[in-house]
């Protein structure tokens, strides 16, 4: 998973940001994310919280982490049904953010 932010170190951001609207950042990630805010800002000349830099960079809607929410609630249901075990939020994540923002 490590070369998946080689490039393109925004992308850990907004894989997070999607986690943390499903309920699943942990708080390492989450620690980290915090502690980058000082970073973010100057390299987005933005302001507020992780989060809400994320979600301002990405133009994304402040429906958007409601609408996640759904998306995973229902499908992780669905995938355990399928599948026999349960749902990887990380693996939800990153899938949702490739098919629905290209790798940023």
């Amino acid at each position: 998973m490590s070369d998946r932010y080689t490039d393109k170190p925004f992308l850990r951001y907004v894989d997070a940001w999607v986690l943390n609207a499903i309920g699943h950042l942990d708080e390492p990630t989450r620690a980290y994310c915090v502690a980058m805010e000082p970073t973010l800002r100057q390299s987005l000349s933005l302001t507020g919280s992780w989060t809400a830099m994320v979600a301002e960079q990405m133009k994304f809607t402040p429906d958007l982490p409601d609408q996640i929410r759904q998306i995973w609630e229902d499908g992780k249901l669905r995938f355990a049904a399928a599948n026999g075990r349960p749902a990887d939020p990380m693996q939800f994540a990153m899938t949702f953010v490739d098919r629905n923002f290209g790798r940023s």
